[in-house]
């Protein structure tokens, strides 16, 4: 794998590795209900401004459930959960519920927006984009947790 910091890393993947495929989505796509994660950062009063916005597939809604700090950029945190309310007339706001509370999140015009669906090996093509979260082995060596692969040229916005 080639990182963002040009450097070329191994990464063990095992049979069981979850694959999702990434792919363009628009803000019309999100529902009142729709499972999503969006890395946001705060605002003076109080909402998140969203940085990214992944739609899950139904089969992946509880993914990720909760709200906490990301590695985005300063400050930035990751929110998972359902879509309650959804305002288009001020802007883009919307309600996200997750188990323990909720967050309202500003979605400027330019934030993108892709879907996350259950995906397989043939996605992991040359010249793929991919997320990959891994954890280092006792040995030292990496191992992928699970790889959200774009489809189609699609470059994840993670």
């Amino acid at each position: 794998m080639h990182t963002k910091a040009g450097k070329d890393v191994d990464v063990k993947l095992a049979g069981d590795t979850p694959i999702r495929g990434v792919t363009l989505d628009d803000v019309s796509d999100i529902k009142p209900g729709s499972y999503i994660g969006t890395a946001a950062v705060p605002q003076p009063d109080g909402t998140l401004k969203a940085l990214e916005i992944h739609v899950f597939a139904p089969s992946m809604r509880g993914t990720g459930d909760g709200h906490r700090a990301w590695d985005l950029g300063k400050n930035s945190t990751m929110t998972n959960g359902t879509v309650g309310d959804l305002v288009t007339s001020n802007g883009r706001t919307i309600t996200v519920k997750y188990a323990s509370g909720e967050k309202k999140i500003v979605i400027p015009a330019d934030v993108p927006i892709v879907s996350l669906a259950p995906g397989d090996r043939s996605l992991l093509v040359p010249g793929a984009h991919v997320v990959l979260f891994a954890k280092k082995e006792a040995d030292g060596s990496l191992a992928a947790v699970s790889v959200s692969a774009g489809k189609n040229g699609v470059v994840p916005p993670m």
